[in-house]
């Protein structure tokens, strides 16, 4: 906090996120969410683990009918389907290597796609909710009353705007916070919506051991709980900045009146290269299908459409065989887009690099493939086994979604990938301005060798700026605390 560039940047982050949090929590006009709240309440099993994944990734905005209801992952779908389309399509690809210019370009088709993306997941979840009886099996109006309030055309064609105005607003907050502030933005904002959950974790971890007399579970299962959780976290963390180092030898070169190069180095080779962005692409593609499956299902009343969307739910075998496959094909595709092989070799041969035991050139590119190719299978391998490891917890201990997704799986890989990230970015700083960085004995190894670079970053955001944020958040903080008292005390009998 004594750097008032990253003071300006930290508190210009933690502004932005609490904007994205409170558009969680403002419900659609014409939406009572009370309905579905209490409904998932009550629900076990894989279609509250499938709602519960997307609830998630919504930071808890989708139970609530909010206008953030739709959250960020249609930017993310987005960006998988340019991703993708960057390797197989000439122009794009020509657009990605043109700089500035082009990845601005990339971005604004990026944006419209997120747009029509939102406007067609808006529309199929408000049609859905209008019979949320076919959307979510088990649910009885009778019993747990209706989602929507209001029957119009303009209620459908209102609440489609405000969904996908919150959409964007989150895709615009992300990219401010990724420019001024610091870490990824898209990524933090999933990562504080996971973290919002944590009080309804407690919650039902709470219940879980002093319940009701026959709903307690006993001492072992708590046990089983804290160090299965410090494995998967320590497991994570390890795998996530696990390298492996190869050795590289620089030649001896005469430049005018001096020797150069002649010292030994070493190229590391990320164990989990691609980082959480395989398991955020899986889960995203696979939600996208079922929501669509389901939505078109209940809407045309196609049984067979509705059938194919409930394999893909969680405790089916397709869906862990789709997940595992999509995991270990990102997992490759992101190498493959990321790390060149041909061009870390040139660069090497460029400087006098070379690796001891192998050729300059195209047989040094043949190695670092060959190395980067094992590897990537070993990462592909764990992600795999973080990705399933709620299931089990959910399944065989019969512990709540809510509490299983933060022992592992795709909350928790983000969770630990994002705040490392972020951590590393925060180091940079403090070492730029000659800081031990956050140990006293010097920089943190693994994560100050996690590549990036605070360079390639915006301005920060000035002071007047940050605190004219920090101040309309402190009155909308105020008036719902006002509003909230004379809220509960109107109703106090």
């Amino acid at each position: 906090m004594k750097i008032p560039e990253l003071r300006s940047r930290i508190l210009f982050t933690l502004a932005l996120l609490a904007v994205a949090r409170v558009g969680a929590h403002i419900p659609l006009p014409g939406i009572d969410p009370h309905p579905l709240q209490n409904f998932f309440a009550n629900q076990t099993g894989a279609a509250s683990a499938a709602i519960g994944l997307y609830n998630m990734f919504t930071g808890g905005a989708l139970i609530k009918g909010a206008i953030c209801a739709l959250g960020i992952m249609p930017y993310i779908s987005a960006s998988i389907i340019f991703q993708l389309m960057t390797a197989v399509v000439p122009t794009l690809s020509r657009l990605q290597q043109e700089g500035d210019v082009g990845r601005q370009k990339l971005t604004q088709y990026t944006r419209y796609t997120t747009l029509l993306i939102c406007l067609v997941q808006g529309t199929l979840m408000i049609l859905a909710l209008e019979n949320p009886a076919k959307l979510f099996p088990g649910y009885d109006i009778n019993v747990y009353g209706p989602i929507v309030t209001v029957n119009s055309y303009g209620f459908i064609f209102t609440s489609i705007i405000y969904m996908t105005a919150g959409t964007m607003l989150l895709m615009w907050l992300g990219e401010q916070i990724t420019q001024r502030g610091v870490g990824n933005g898209v990524s933090l904002l999933i990562t504080v919506g996971i973290l919002g959950q944590i009080p309804s974790a407690a919650t039902a971890t709470y219940k879980m051991f002093f319940g009701p007399v026959g709903t307690t579970r006993n001492g072992w299962v708590g046990v089983l709980m804290i160090v299965l959780f410090v494995i998967v976290v320590m497991g994570i963390i390890l795998v996530v900045q696990g390298q492996r180092k190869i050795p590289v030898q620089y030649a001896k070169r005469v430049v005018g009146n001096k020797v150069m190069g002649g010292q030994s180095s070493f190229l590391p080779l990320k164990v989990n290269y691609s980082g959480v962005m395989p398991v955020i692409f899986a889960s995203a593609i696979l939600l996208f299908p079922q929501q669509i499956l389901s939505w078109v299902g209940v809407i045309m009343n196609w049984k067979s459409l509705t059938l194919a969307s409930q394999h893909l739910l969680r405790g089916d075998w397709v869906y862990y065989t789709v997940d595992a496959t999509l995991i270990l094909f990102f997992s490759y595709f992101w190498v493959s887009v990321m790390f060149k092989p041909i061009q870390v070799a040139d660069d090497l041969k460029k400087y006098g690099g070379y690796v001891p035991g192998v050729r300059p050139g195209e047989p040094t590119a043949q190695f670092l493939d060959f190395i980067m190719t094992r590897l990537t299978l070993a990462g592909a391998l764990f992600l795999t086994c973080i990705a399933v490891m709620p299931d089990i917890l959910l399944y065989l201990i019969k512990v709540p979604s809510t509490v299983a997704y933060f022992f592992g799986g795709t909350g928790m890989l983000i969770n630990v990938g994002v705040l490392l990230d972020t951590m590393r970015q925060i180091e940079t700083f403090l070492l730029q301005r000659h800081y031990d960085g956050f140990l006293r004995k010097g920089r943190i190894r693994s994560r100050s060798s996690m590549g990036g670079s605070v360079g390639t970053l915006g301005d920060a955001a000035d002071a007047k700026t940050v605190g004219v944020l920090w101040f309309w958040l402190g009155l909308i903080l105020v008036v719902g605390l006002v509003a909230g008292s004379i809220n509960h005390f109107s109703h106090k009998p």
